[in-house]
């Protein structure tokens, strides 16, 4: 097995990007032109402690996520939360000036404030790599901006605002990509709707299968894994397209399912609730009323 490198803090990152130390020992915005990482950094996977927004041009390297690579190539941002996997590999191809930002926050700055809990729900923190903030170039200097002041903030003079001043251009920063990724979900249109249709398939194809008894519902990961993207990006990008989570296009083919069974079948309600994969029929009932406000019997007795 690999051995995993774990950055506890800020600095360790700046060690291995061979930089000075931190200014803030929780918080730092690195300057991506003056990253010269260290000899080795293709052979190293590393885990860290910290969020990472990134904010880059024109990187000479690979990086990989899990079991996929990716170019940056043109301007992108990156949302990494503590505990991910990552590692670099050397890009065959030269020439290239990297440039760009990492800030780089710490959980315990975030302690005892707004964002404490709230950057958990800042779903793009779950997103793959490969489903990056592709900005325009009015965005990309807007959030450049943002990262600067964030900067300024904490090599200035740290007095009991700080701190808070500091907080607040986090939140809008992540506010801002917020509402930058929802029009990247609507100006990506042709890629969406291929993956709405490859969704559709994907589905039809589980619930045709016979061996539903023994495979169970699918899962939102299954459906993640299978249509290559991460759980959180399909279900944020359904939602935005369709105002359906994945879960909620599993239930709903679920539920055609269901109705197809008990309008055109003679089998009982324990019958169709394994048929679909459940293994209490209490647990099919429940979820059929929520979804249709009548039960299954009552759904079938429409049909005699």
């Amino acid at each position: 097995m690999k051995h995993i490198t774990r950055l506890k803090k800020v600095g360790d990152y700046h060690k291995l990007a061979q930089l000075p130390a931190p200014e803030h020992p929780l918080i730092s915005l690195v300057d991506y032109s003056k990253v010269r990482y260290i000899d080795g950094i293709s052979n190293m996977t590393w885990t860290q402690d910290y969020y990472v927004i990134g904010l880059k041009r024109n990187i000479p390297y690979k990086f990989f996520y899990g079991q996929q690579e990716y170019d940056f190539d043109e301007g992108v941002m990156t949302f990494i939360a503590p505990n991910q996997v990552l590692s670099v590999g050397n890009n065959p191809n030269v020439g290239h000036t990297p440039s760009g930002w990492l800030l780089l926050i710490h959980p315990d700055f975030m302690w005892n404030t707004i964002l404490a809990e709230k950057v958990q729900r800042y779903e793009f923190f779950g997103y793959g790599i490969n489903e990056a903030l592709f900005l325009s170039e009015k965005e990309e200097m807007m959030m450049g901006n943002l990262l600067q002041n964030i900067q300024r903030e904490y090599q200035s003079n740290i007095d009991k605002f700080s701190q808070n001043i500091i907080i607040s251009q986090i939140e809008l920063l992540l506010n801002y990509a917020e509402r930058f990724y929802e029009r990247q979900f609507i100006t990506r249109k042709i890629v969406n709707h291929k993956i709405l249709n490859d969704l559709e398939t994907l589905l039809k194809g589980y619930f045709k299968d016979e061996s539903l008894i023994d495979r169970g519902l699918p899962t939102v990961q299954w459906v993640a894994d299978n249509l290559n993207l991460s759980p959180n990006y399909l279900s944020s990008m359904l939602k935005s397209l369709t105002g359906m989570s994945t879960q909620q296009h599993i239930h709903q083919k679920l539920i055609e399912k269901a109705k197809t069974q008990l309008s055109t079948t003679t089998l009982s309600i324990s019958e169709i609730a394994y048929n679909l994969g459940f293994e209490q029929p209490a647990s099919f009932t429940k979820l059929f009323k929520s979804k249709t406000e009548m039960s299954p019997l009552e759904f079938r007795k429409t049909f005699n």
